[in-house]
């Protein structure tokens, strides 16, 4: 009897996957199953679940000593993901399977009692780690879909442990992972339900809301109730680009590991995520004892709405600056830490004080100043120069409501302008968006003119802006002149950026 058998697998360790050696020892002794290397509960309980798996599949479970060893023991193993290696493992140490064509094959899987392979979460980390390493890969058919998502890896399917081993006999060939049937998740059109032209007036808020698209600059609204925040909003996603390939894989790593999983029908659509304002910390950021992604990761590479912005908590809204600059966040345990990526797109709204009503004739504000003090000081000044663009959106009259004509910018058009400065600023940035750029690139990329130096210090010195604030604006001009389809940035770019200052003006 062969003593030892190696199947290579993948551990889930936050968006990357490094592999795992599954040894399987069989000895003499009395009849166990031990599993050694970090095994976590949801570890320890596949034995049960792989001894009936490969009797109710016809074959023998070694009536001896087995030991499973899942190396490097320093990483933590959870899930059922290490079922189908371990089951491969013990058939092939007991010589009950061939190991030839174990060579270049990781294999990863829960199994049902019966034998069945059932689907695991994560499964795209997995895929494409595997892909970069040149091996293939054996997933559960449930998981298909998802893995075919990486054309780079030869990637099988089964439905069982029982084809698996036929697989390894030779005795019949495992399908390649496709696309499922219903819809080829490479070629889904981008769904537009909401369009631009819906939102009646509110054209300065629509040209913020172009511009922020353009350069992927964070944005706020603010203004009374009821006029348009939260559509305008809803708007932001039809007007994006579509993602890139690499982007798209790289959202679907974060979306793939999360509890609701990852859905092949949003392929290559930015994320658009809206928490509610009792979302805690770790919900927005990401945690637990075993660290999962949060809001923040779950936008990567598209939008993160905060409606009611001053409704969060402050030390809810503080843990979002330190990823909005650095496009990424540790989430450090005493067991182990995890990194996610966190590039995301802020859009918040907010009312301008407690009751929403300030400075509007038609229903003056009751608010006292300590009130609406109180209110402001929940979103603080780091937090508020981070935000690019910060854009009042009115009362709308009546009488536009009214209007029936729908002839304002629509989000295919809008799309199209975005698309054009988008394509610009790539080639001339060298793959970063205009919000991307950081010190030296900001003073090489967009030089300005002695004159227009000395007005935007002029301003900054006015509104007592900050450098973080300075160079924020330069960037938004920028942007503005790339949908302008002009090569530098003149006076008029530069004063509608300032323009967008609007509530760091309110405070004064």
């Amino acid at each position: 009897m062969k003593k030892l058998a190696v199947v290579l697998s993948r551990a889930e360790f936050g968006v990357a996957a490094p592999q795992v050696r599954v040894e399987v020892h069989i000895s003499p002794g009395l009849p166990s199953l031990s599993i050694v290397g970090m095994p976590e509960t949801a570890v320890k309980e596949s034995k049960d679940r792989v001894r009936a798996a490969i009797m109710n599949s016809g074959f023998d479970f070694p009536a001896h000593r087995i030991t499973v060893n899942l190396s490097p023991a320093d990483i933590p193993k959870g899930g059922g993901r290490y079922d189908l290696p371990i089951a491969i493992g013990v058939l092939v140490a007991s010589e009950q399977l061939n190991p030839d064509r174990l060579r270049r094959t990781e294999f990863v899987g829960e199994l049902a009692l019966g034998g069945e392979l059932r689907g695991i979460r994560g499964i795209l980390p997995v895929v494409s780690a595997v892909s970069e390493a040149g091996r293939r890969l054996v997933v559960p058919a449930s998981n298909a879909g998802e893995a075919a998502l990486v054309e780079s890896c030869e990637c099988f399917s089964a439905e069982s442990l029982l084809q698996v081993c036929e697989w390894l006999a030779a005795e019949q060939e495992l399908p390649l992972a496709r696309p499922t049937e219903t819809t080829n998740v490479k070629q889904n059109q981008r769904r537009l339900s909401q369009d631009l032209s819906e939102v009646k007036g509110q054209e300065q808020a629509k040209r913020a809301l172009i511009i922020a698209a353009a350069g992927g600059h964070n944005l706020l609204f603010y203004g009374p109730p009821g006029t348009g925040k939260t559509m305008l909003a809803s708007r932001l996603p039809g007007i994006l680009p579509t993602l890139t390939e690499a982007q798209s894989l790289e959202t679907a790593k974060v979306a793939s590991i999360s509890n609701s999983g990852f859905d092949p029908d949003c392929w290559g659509q930015p994320p658009f995520r809206s928490p509610h304002h009792t979302a805690s910390a770790a919900a927005l950021v990401g945690g637990g004892s075993q660290p999962m992604p949060g809001e923040i990761s779950m936008a990567q590479n598209g939008v993160l709405f905060l409606d009611e912005l001053p409704e969060f908590s402050r030390h809810v809204l503080e843990v979002l600056r330190e990823p909005l600059e650095s496009g990424k966040i540790i989430i450090s345990r005493a067991a182990r830490s995890a990194e996610f990526p966190a590039r995301f797109q802020l859009l918040a709204s907010l009312n301008p004080c407690p009751c929403g009503y300030l400075g509007d004739e038609e229903r003056p504000c009751q608010c006292s100043i300590g009130q609406i003090q109180h209110y402001r000081t929940k979103i603080s000044g780091p937090l508020l120069d981070r935000i690019d663009l910060q854009v009042e959106v009115p009362r709308v009259p009546h009488k536009v409501l009214r209007d029936t004509n729908n002839s304002g910018l629509t989000s295919q058009q809008a799309r199209s302008l975005v698309m054009k400065a988008r394509t610009r600023q790539l080639t001339r940035n060298g793959g970063l968006t205009n919000a991307q750029l950081q010190g030296r690139q900001i003073q090489e990329l967009i030089p300005l003119s002695a004159p227009l130096l000395d007005f935007l210090e002029h301003v900054v010195e006015r509104l007592r802006l900050s450098a973080r604030a300075y160079h924020r604006i330069i960037k938004v001009s920028r942007t503005i002149a790339d949908l302008k389809q002009c090569d530098e940035v003149n006076q008029s770019h530069l004063s509608e950026a300032v323009a967008y200052r609007g509530f760091d003006r309110a405070d004064l």
